[in-house]
This record gives structure tokens, C-alpha cells and sequence, in this order.
């Protein structure tokens, strides 16, 4: 008989209220995010950050949503949801048990993004190091551009010159 527990999927979606420091907003995301990590495994982790509240929670109008997919053991979220309740800075919370099928949508979403933002960061590197080296080439077409400026700015003297003899 196997002893170890069955690890289930789940998914976290919090709203915290905004209306302290930021820093006590990010405190108190990081303290359940740090809480889910210690007792699972986190698949993914969606800041929808600070958005207005379709009706007032305590008087309040804006809250910090965070979204956390995550797998642990079956009695986890039980513990978890009293821990968010007795916290005065979670305005709302909703734990839902995720399918596998889900979870492994969501799990390879997580990885799609993490790649594309790889790749982004990659990219960005490569043209900021293009760009470093093009300053020496910049100097001589802004020189080339600066010359037909002029001869336009000459001939367009030369032409309000012509209009003010005429009349």
C-alpha cells in the first residue's frame, strides 16, 4: 500500500486590498505565495495587479488581484483558505480543485510564456548590442541628412527673396 498522499491541482485567485503602501500590498501577495510554495508546488503565478472592484468590499473600490496554480496535498487548501480569511488585507479569496487536464494546460501555458519572455529578453540583448555598435556609422548619415536640409532651407530663402522683389 502506498502511503504518500495524492497531490491535487488547484488554483488560488485572491484580491488584496490597495489601500496602504504598495510595499504592504507586495507583502502580503509574497506571504501566501511564499505559504502556497512551502506546502506545493507552484505551476504558475498571474499578477493581474490593481484593478477596480465591480462593487465596494469594505467600503473599498480597488483591490490587487493575484492568480496562483498550484499542486498539494488534499488538505492544504483547508488550511490555506483559514489563513486568508484571518488576514484583514485579503479582501476575497475562491480555491478551485483543477482537473489534470486543466492543470496541464495551464502548466504548459506557463512554460510558453516563460520561453517568450526568454526569447524577448534575447532579443532586446542582441539589438541593444547592435545597437552599441552602429554609433560610429550614426555620425555620417546624420551629416548626409543635414546637407539636403540646408539646400532646402537655402532655396526656400531663395524663394521668398524672389516674391518680396516682385511685389
Amino acid at each position: 500500500m502506498d502511503n504518500t498522499k495524492q497531490k491535487n491541482a488547484y488554483e488560488l485567485l485572491f484580491v488584496t486590498d490597495v489601500s496602504g503602501l504598495p510595499e504592504e500590498t507586495e507583502a502580503t501577495v509574497g506571504k501566501f505565495v511564499g505559504l502556497v510554495e512551502s506546502n506545493g508546488e507552484i505551476i504558475d503565478r498571474t499578477e493581474w495587479g490593481r484593478r477596480r472592484l465591480e462593487y465596494p468590499i469594505n467600503d473599498k473600490k480597488e483591490g490587487y488581484y493575484t492568480i496562483v496554480t498550484f499542486r498539494a496535498d488534499p488538505d492544504f487548501p483547508a488550511e490555506l483558505e483559514r489563513l486568508l480569511n484571518i488576514d484583514e488585507k485579503v479582501m476575497r479569496t475562491l480555491i478551485l480543485k483543477l482537473d489534470e487536464e486543466v492543470a496541464e494546460k495551464v502548466a504548459r501555458r506557463a512554460a510558453d510564456r516563460a520561453e517568450a519572455a526568454k526569447r524577448a529578453a534575447e532579443e532586446a540583448a542582441a539589438a541593444e548590442a547592435e545597437a552599441e555598435a552602429e554609433p560610429e556609422a550614426a555620425p555620417e548619415t546624420a551629416e548626409e541628412t543635414a546637407e539636403p536640409e540646408e539646400a532646402a532651407a537655402e532655396k526656400e530663402e531663395a524663394k521668398e527673396e524672389e516674391t518680396a522683389s516682385a511685389e
